[in-house]
Parts: C-alpha cells; sequence; structure tokens
C-alpha cells in the first residue's frame, strides 16, 4: 500500500493537509493555533486512530464485543536535539470483557498496527489497556 498527503502553507498562522478529500488544519505558527493542531499532537492522533482502528480490526476475529474506545496519549519532548524520548498510552474499552480477553486484544491491536509498530522502533512506546 501506499499513502500520499499534500500540504501548504496558508498564511503565517498556519498550513492544510489534503489527502483523498479530507483535510486537517495544520498548527505551523510558532505561537500555535488553538483551532489545529502542532506535529506532535497529530502524530499522536495517528497513533490514537491506528489503536481505535485496531480495535475495529481484531474484535470480529477475536469476537470481542465493546461499545466504545477511548486513547490516551502522552509525549515526552527533550529540546536538544529535539526528539520525543517516550510516548505512553492508555486504552479504555467500553466492554464486559475481561481480564485475558483484554490483554489479547492488547496485543493484537499492538501486534497490526502500522502506526504503533513504526513508532515502537523509533521511541519507547508503552501503556496499558482497562475496561471503562
Amino acid at each position: 500500500m501506499q499513502y500520499q498527503v499534500t500540504a501548504r502553507r496558508v498564511d503565517a498562522t498556519g498550513s492544510l493537509a489534503m489527502a483523498h478529500g479530507a483535510e486537517v488544519a495544520l498548527g505551523t505558527d510558532l505561537a500555535g493555533r488553538p483551532e489545529a493542531m502542532n506535529p506532535v499532537e497529530l502524530l499522536l492522533s495517528a497513533l490514537a486512530a491506528c489503536m481505535i482502528k485496531g480495535v475495529e480490526r481484531v474484535s470480529p476475529m477475536l469476537d470481542f464485543a465493546f461499545d466504545g474506545v477511548e486513547v490516551r496519549l502522552q509525549a515526552e519532548r527533550q529540546d536538544a536535539p529535539p526528539k520525543l524520548v517516550s510516548i505512553s498510552y492508555e486504552i479504555i474499552v467500553a466492554t464486559d470483557e475481561r481480564g485475558p480477553r483484554l490483554d489479547l486484544l492488547h496485543r493484537n491491536i499492538l501486534k497490526y498496527g502500522t502506526i504503533s509498530n513504526t513508532l515502537a522502533g523509533a521511541v519507547p512506546l508503552t501503556g496499558t489497556i482497562r475496561r471503562a
């Protein structure tokens, strides 16, 4: 598979990313923009989307029943050189499933996640899963 995104500067305070008709406002101003995500927030959003999509993908295979999913992420950044040094997450699943079944879901989310696997190769990625 291949993916393609085009981004362009709109003005001195922001930019716009586009893919297959969808648009996302980018906070590219040094002061930040309250209505747009900065690059780190976009990266974390991609990871959250990957994890939620992972639940959607593996739940039918595992016959895992759920009503909702929330992902909470935190990243720690160092200044010199500027980079993320860790990402932690919590996956919260609205389900009646318990212990071993949640652990199985967690393993599968990470095993089949394109973004989670990519980021785990570059920065420590640690987290938990729990019932809502």
